[in-house]
């Protein structure tokens, strides 16, 4: 695949994925607002059934009183009355409130036992379709005080036609408006009605309410009532006959959002779930195909690398044969064995270059079967030095031997913790620029011995030290091809420590060289 398909088809898949998340975000979110709707449709048409219920129940009332006096004048005179009187009576300021409708204009004379206000007598005048509200005060004087209308259908017929309903609603609610809020309604009221259409509609949830008069609380309130504009719903209360009120019935609900959200909070949940699921496994193929790239890249570099590697050889041996061939060369024995110890040196190269490469393969397949006994570290770290001295040497360097550890005694394969030290010493020789200068340490930490290799070369890179034992792993110069390797030898260093319950790290800095930390278990 090339690369640019590569990005392209990644960009398409990341476009994807964002539009399923923001499609899910759209479908919460409309699904939260559609709740809040509902919510609110239904609060506000309870709050209007709880204003309708608490007025029909204050009119109801009053004409419960105005039947009663219809039914006293039905026993106490042949004369109907069809006139509505509405008293109060104050003892506070020793007044009494009369409110009168009627239709007809006529005139009629009451005893005060009637209405039982205090009064001798009342003198009606009924003016049509008026409605009126006088106060007078408790005192025989008042007498002939008031004309009165009556209207004998009313009580003939035992009902009211609509026009004359009217008229009662009017005078009953400007009676009722001059009584005290809290006298009208009670805290209990409001609470049985807007519970029980809640309740109807769903709505199992605490509330609180309050009646305000022109922006002022009153007495008509819940006990943590809190005015909150914002979430707050209200609706007139006691409107007159063109719309007009004094009061408003407010409610707010504390713990609005959270019913609001928990009705779709399943489907919310499992919406995040499969989103991070969906997340989850894009973001791992993902890395996934990054993965695969990378080592499909470096296996490429591998196989280029290592057909360099047999190439050269292969032509060494080719040149060593065809000069053997010559009649000339083959007389002189020594020019042969010359060649002849090329053509095995190089034989030896390839075959050591191939056993790298499966001794990898069987680490990984855990297919190495590695015998560990009791052996001196320090026996070791010398017998690797006698590998690779000739080397340094040849190239001017040294290798100088710190072997402080008290003890060195532990529990490994002989032969594969000396590829070890070799592979780790064949690093610091070719990442050597100049003559290689190489300082081993050995120390007794706890239970544990150190083993440190310092070299003076090129030293790598924080990011190249997070790498370096990774498998094919090699540090990129560029153009610059001077150090041959697969990117195997220290890939195999680590398997092998690890599987001798040790620990390696490195550490390196860019033109000051790098020092690799072997630890390793002590036995007794």
């Amino acid at each position: 695949m090339s690369k640019r398909l590569f990005i392209i088809l990644v960009l398409l898949m990341s476009l994807s994925l964002v539009g399923i998340i923001f499609v899910q975000a759209y479908y919460i979110n409309n699904s939260i607002k559609n709740e809040e709707e509902q919510f609110d449709f239904k609060v506000k048409r309870a709050l209007i059934y709880t204003s309708r219920e608490i007025e029909e129940k204050e009119l109801e009332g009053y004409y419960f009183k105005y039947q009663d006096l219809v039914d006293q004048k039905k026993q106490a005179d042949t004369v109907a009355i069809s006139q509505l009187f509405i008293y109060q009576q104050n003892s506070d300021t020793n007044e009494t409130l009369i409110t009168r409708s009627g239709i007809l204009e006529e005139n009629y004379k009451l005893s005060s036992s009637l209405f039982d206000m205090g009064l001798d007598s009342l003198n009606i005048k009924r003016i049509l379709n008026s409605t009126e509200t006088k106060i007078y005060s408790n005192q025989p004087s008042l007498d002939n005080e008031i004309n009165v209308n009556p209207i004998s259908r009313i009580i003939k017929q035992g009902r009211l036609t609509e026009a004359e309903r009217l008229i009662l609603d009017q005078s009953f609610k400007i009676f009722a408006s001059r009584k005290p809020i809290h006298k009208r309604v009670t805290d209990r009221d409001i609470f049985e009605l807007l519970s029980q259409k809640l309740q109807e509609d769903g709505i199992d949830l605490d509330f609180e309410f309050a009646i305000y008069s022109n922006d002022l609380a009153t007495k008509v309130q819940s006990d943590n009532f809190e005015l909150q504009k914002a979430s707050t719903f209200s609706i007139p209360v006691f409107t007159d006959e063109i719309g007009n009120h004094d009061y408003r019935l407010l409610v707010n609900f504390p713990k609005r959002n959270k019913f609001v959200q928990s009705s779709i909070i399943r489907m919310t949940l499992l919406s995040i779930i499969f989103t991070s699921i969906i997340i989850i496994a894009y973001s791992s193929a993902l890395l996934q195909l990054f993965k695969q790239r990378k080592i499909s890249e470096i296996k490429t570099d591998f196989i280029n690398n290592m057909t360099h590697e047999f190439k050269t050889p292969i032509a060494t041996i080719n040149l060593a044969l065809d000069a053997i061939k010559n009649p000339k060369v083959i007389e002189d024995k020594e020019r042969v064995m010359r060649y002849l110890q090329m053509i095995k040196d190089e034989n030896k190269r390839m075959h050591a270059q191939v056993e790298n490469v499966l001794r990898i393969s069987k680490l990984e397949k855990n297919e190495l079967n590695i015998s560990k006994d009791r052996v001196k570290l320090h026996d070791l770290i010398e017998d690797a030095i006698t590998h690779v001295e000739l080397i340094v040497e040849d190239r001017k360097g040294f290798i100088k031997t710190h072997l402080e550890a008290e003890k060195s005694s532990v529990l490994a394969n002989e032969s594969h913790f000396t590829n070890v030290i070799v592979n780790i010493l064949d690093n610091a020789i070719k990442y050597s620029p100049d003559a290689p200068k190489i300082d081993v340490y050995t120390e007794n930490v706890g239970t544990n011995i150190i083993l440190k290799i310092k070299d003076q070369g090129s030293g790598m890179s924080k990011a190249a030290q997070k790498r370096v034992f990774e498998k094919f792993y090699r540090e990129h110069t560029g153009n610059i091809h001077n150090v041959k390797g697969h990117g195997l030898g220290l890939a195999y260093v680590k398997r092998i420590v690890d599987d001798h319950q040790g620990h390696i790290s490195v550490e390196s800095e860019k033109e000051k060289g790098s020092t690799f930390i072997i630890k390793l278990p002590l036995i007794s």
